[in-house]
């Protein structure tokens, strides 16, 4: 019997293919979204030093919101106000394999609207 392609899997390999084009820099770092069932992160990545320069998460006390999409605009607002006190505006999207959809792009819109450019 064949099985059923592991969803994880495959986001996985979109995710790999995406990353060998993209890459963050100290001047333009990488926004980096990882979405799991219940929560949401995103990190500020140099990916030329391999270092995480700013994160946030629905885990943090300052997010709340009633629904899962409310709270991924709180983690995108957060993540713009950690940019802006590290004077980055300029970033590159990586949404993680994920379609720009629903949390992914609730977020991505809401650190657009806080200052980050992408």
């Amino acid at each position: 019997m064949i099985s059923k392609p592991d969803k994880n899997k495959i986001r996985q390999r979109r995710h790999m293919r995406v990353r060998g084009k993209i890459s963050g820099t100290a001047e333009r770092p990488r926004l980096s979204v990882y979405r799991s069932n219940k929560n949401i992160y995103a990190q500020l990545i140099d990916d030329v030093k391999g270092v995480t320069l700013a994160s946030a998460s629905t885990i943090d006390s300052e997010v709340s919101g009633k629904s899962k999409t409310e709270q991924a605009s709180g983690v995108g607002e957060l993540i713009a106000k950690h940019a802006a006190a590290k004077n980055i505006t300029n970033v590159v999207f990586d949404r993680g394999g994920y379609l720009y959809h629903g949390r992914v792009q609730a977020l991505a819109e809401a650190a657009r609207e806080n200052g980050l450019k992408f």
